[in-house]
């Protein structure tokens, strides 16, 4: 069941692509601030990959996603659809990565292992 963690999360992790790089414009206006949304979206994602890969890879996968988030304000400079590259998105999106850093080595960090436990009972 790892694969297919793996595959989930890089389709969370498309998704925050996509919808970091769609125009401003074409997004639905949620009354929350952009800083916000990107500590949730890279909380989320670290989260969910800190659940599901061994703790001595953290570092690595902490510096994996803060490079996506570099890669995704640097896409969003160069691509003018009403999108500019910020230095301060970068620190929501690294504050975000420590947030879901931490939450994955509490209780809750178990969840994948909770549903694989689960599905396993229900099949035998």
């Amino acid at each position: 069941m790892r694969r297919l963690w793996m595959v989930l999360g890089i389709a969370l992790a498309v998704l925050v692509a996509t919808l970091s790089l769609l125009p401003g414009r074409n997004l639905p206006d949620v009354n929350v601030s952009d800083k916000l949304q990107h500590m949730a979206a890279f909380l989320l994602l670290a989260f969910w990959f800190g659940s599901i890969v061994v703790r001595r890879d953290f570092l690595w996968l902490a510096l994996l996603l803060l490079a996506f988030g570099g890669a995704i304000e640097l896409a969003q400079g160069w691509m003018k659809f009403g999108r500019q590259a910020d230095l301060l998105d970068l620190r929501a999106d690294a504050l975000g990565i420590i947030a879901g850093m931490i939450l994955a080595v509490t209780p809750l960090g178990r969840w994948a292992r909770w549903v694989e436990a689960r599905t396993r009972k229900v099949t035998t």
